[in-house]
């Protein structure tokens, strides 16, 4: 992982001009006025991002772009990437980069970076919060006091659940946000399995070979894998029946990951016990079906919405626009398709 304080120090080092860069989407004040201070920057442009390109951006400005920087979740297609002639980076904000069409970016020779493990800290924080919300109820028992209806004992009022002592959970996706979800999980004295293309030697859990038989396995799921065409809808009804009754998922990766309407049946029939969301399948248009599902926990996506994480997001994209200007190379590239 690319230190902050590397990225700055190659930030401090470049030299001096000022390159147009375009904004993907609407991105934090602070590396706004960051980028502001360093580049002529444009945008960010009506939605969706290729419409503004393609539509809004005058041909004299695209002719000058000489990067963006946007989030992953941003369609960055090739329609958009053919309007910017002078195009050679790509600096996703994040660790996430499945919106870019990496395959175009590949055959212009455009570089794709990202913010590897800058985050991950603060969303495995979330990832705990979620599924202890989901599996204790925390929505529930709030919404006794909010209603006027705790008088005392609220366990003459719900069920007691069972508790995280002793559960099964499942991470689908061990890397870096996936790997500090399990250091958090397991201080609560739960056993631990994943699902990852291949074994990872260097961690004592248990890998499973299918995602099915890590859903099988576990009780509670945690979705912490990169998203990509590959595994959109991966957790789909067949997973979540596997899971079971007293299942809990928690999706902190990309709402693509999950099928959505799958989950809300599931959840409706008691196919599985409960999940805390984060994402969503079209952010941000969060169904109204899961909004009033009483065993849902959800959050607007910002696992990753900490001081820490995004001063040092924030490092990582500028570092890697001051290193590829100065013509040294991307600190943090992402593999081309």
């Amino acid at each position: 992982m690319v230190r902050a304080s590397h990225a700055a120090h190659v930030l401090n080092n470049a030299s001096e001009f000022r390159p147009t860069v375009l904004l993907g989407g609407r991105l934090p004040d602070m590396l706004v006025a960051e980028l502001t201070s360093r580049y002529d920057v444009v945008g960010p442009l009506p939605a969706p991002f290729e419409t503004g390109v393609v539509r809004s951006l005058a041909p004299d400005v695209a002719a000058r772009v000489r990067a963006i920087v946007t989030m992953g979740t941003v369609a960055t297609t090739a329609a958009a990437l053919d309007r910017l002639p002078a195009l050679g980076l790509v600096a996703c904000m994040g660790s996430g980069y499945e919106g870019v069409d990496r395959c175009r970016c590949a055959e212009r020779g455009i570089v794709v970076t990202h913010s590897p493990g800058a985050n991950a800290d603060s969303v495995a924080d979330v990832a705990l919060g979620l599924l202890l919300a989901s599996v204790r109820r925390f929505c529930a028992g709030a919404s006794l006091i909010r209603n006027g209806a705790w008088r005392g004992n609220a366990v003459q009022r719900t069920a007691p659940p069972r508790g995280m002592t002793g559960r099964k959970v499942g991470i689908y996706g061990l890397g870096a946000i996936g790997t500090r979800i399990a250091r958090r999980v397991v201080a609560c004295e739960t056993e631990i399995g994943y699902h990852n293309r291949r074994r990872r030697d260097d961690v004592p859990y248990r890998w499973f070979e299918s995602l099915a038989d890590l859903a099988a396995w576990a009780d509670a799921l945690v979705v912490a894998v990169r998203a990509d065409a590959a595994n959109r809808h991966a957790v789909d009804a067949a997973i979540l029946r596997a899971l079971g009754p007293e299942g809990h998922i928690v999706n902190i990766a990309r709402g693509s990951v999950i099928d959505e309407a799958a989950l809300i049946e599931a959840l409706q029939s008691g196919v599985i016990a409960g999940a805390g969301l984060d994402v969503y399948e079209n952010e941000p248009d969060v169904p109204r079906a899961l909004v009033e599902l009483p065993n849902v926990v959800l959050m607007p996506h910002i696992g990753g919405a900490t001081v820490e994480a995004q001063l040092a997001m924030n490092a990582m994209v500028l570092g890697n626009l001051a290193a590829f200007f100065a013509g040294q190379g991307a600190l943090t590239p992402v593999p081309l398709a």
